[in-house]
């Protein structure tokens, strides 16, 4: 038994459940938190109730924005024939955060995996092709993980998208790598040298 009231024990339990987070480093999070009750918590949660009405999927890439088609999407200053697919929100910000592409992107959701029962229709791949027509797209870079699902799933669309230029990202992206964690150098790196597929 906790000896937490329940109301703590309950945001203990909710905060655990974060990526990178245990029960210990959830209980060690939230008594800094109650600690710091005014700086922390209270802007915390403010932050989460307006994040939590006010986010939504961009309805064109899929990117996390406030509005239903995001900035970049929006943006005249894009690239308009260039589409950058990645896997998911985190790897589209970890692209912008190097600062090199200057294109649209398309989030996938996901990669195809026969073991968890993620086909095409389970990701944005039918959206991606509807694009490829609808925003005359000269070339597709595909930006996903050097995993077995990631590179099933670039061959994949590679397939799909005859006539359109599909390049991947080269060098500098280790096996078994995610975006996400990779710095900005080695995206900078990997998208400059992308090759054919």
């Amino acid at each position: 038994m906790s000896p937490a009231p329940k109301d703590i024990d309950a945001l203990i339990d909710l905060m655990a459940r974060l990526p990178g987070l245990g029960p210990r480093s959830a209980r060690r999070a939230v008594l800094h938190l109650i600690k710091k009750r005014g700086a922390l918590l209270t802007p915390l949660a403010e932050a989460l109730t307006t994040v939590g009405a006010t986010a939504r999927e961009c309805l064109n890439c899929g990117n996390i924005g406030t509005a239903d088609i995001c900035d970049i999407c929006e943006s005249e200053k894009r690239n308009i024939g260039q589409i950058c697919v990645v896997e998911d929100v985190a790897d589209l910000w970890a692209m912008e955060r190097a600062g090199v592409f200057k294109g649209r992107y398309h989030v996938l959701g996901g990669t195809l995996s026969a073991l968890d029962d993620i086909g095409p229709d389970e990701l944005r791949i039918p959206k991606l092709r509807d694009r490829i027509t609808t925003e005359n797209i000269t070339e597709v870079i595909l930006a996903l993980g050097a995993t077995i699902d990631g590179q099933t799933t670039a061959h994949y669309i590679a397939d799909e998208l005859p006539g359109v230029q599909v390049t991947s990202l080269a060098q500098g992206v280790p096996v078994g790598g995610e975006l996400d964690y990779l710095d900005d150098g080695t995206i900078t790196a990997a998208l400059n040298a992308r090759k054919s597929l």
